[in-house]
């Protein structure tokens, strides 16, 4: 692929996730003034100024459009630097610098929710209105912590049900989410990449004690 091409294929995707951002936003400002059944698909694409078809196109429902997409979670650049970082290693074994880089990645992407930090609290007061949203989101969160597996298995060369990764997703899922709900908390001063490094930290500490399994008592298998 020529430059002009991938300039081009650049171009068309940051105008694809501008409009899906619009879409997002227009959706979570109504929702917050009229509650998800006061207004109107049409309603979100008067504000979003695209029509009814585009909607579609990226969103099939106003929840989907409410919670946003998948692709916006982690920016490519960011993306590519992170599964460049294990490419040294032989494929199928753990790289040695995985922990260092998911820290790098979760202080990059706490970058990334710092520009966005209005949209997340209108997300939070959003679901507050609307909890039946709360599924959906575990939903999503499903779907995004598998993509999520399936990077870290490509960078590593192995499959994405490796316990290793298996556990990097849901212990860095885990952390990020205590360390956003201390930072959306009332009354809270602490920068998010302080919280968020606190708990990683704190998890470190726990995981780098000594362990021993122990042996299963008599009569249990």
């Amino acid at each position: 692929m020529n430059d002009s091409a991938e300039i081009e294929g650049g171009l068309r995707e940051r105008k694809r996730a501008a409009t899906r951002a619009a879409i997002t936003a227009a959706a979570r400002t109504l929702t917050a003034e009229r509650g998800l059944n006061g207004y109107t698909v049409e309603e979100v694409c008067e504000r979003a100024d695209i029509s009814r078809r585009t909607f579609f196109n990226y969103f099939p429902t106003k929840e989907d459009a409410i919670l946003g997409h998948i692709d916006d979670d982690i920016p490519a650049d960011v993306l590519e630097e992170f599964v460049a970082g294990g490419m040294s290693s032989p494929p199928g074994e753990i790289s040695p610098t995985l922990f260092q880089d998911l820290v790098r990645l979760s202080l990059r992407l706490s970058e990334h929710m710092a520009a966005s930090e209005e949209e997340t609290r209108q997300l939070i007061g959003v679901v507050k209105k609307e909890p039946q949203l709360i599924l959906r989101i575990i939903g999503l969160t499903e779907q995004r912590e598998a993509q999520f597996a399936r990077d870290v298995a490509l960078r590593e060369g192995v499959v994405a049900d490796h316990p290793v990764v298996q556990m990097a997703v849901v212990l860095l899922g885990t952390i990020a989410r205590k360390s956003s709900m201390a930072y959306f908390s009332e009354g809270n001063t602490r920068p998010y990449a302080e919280l968020l490094l606190e708990n990683i930290s704190a998890a470190s500490q726990l995981f780098s004690q000594p362990f021993q399994e122990p042996v299963p008592a008599k009569g249990h298998p």
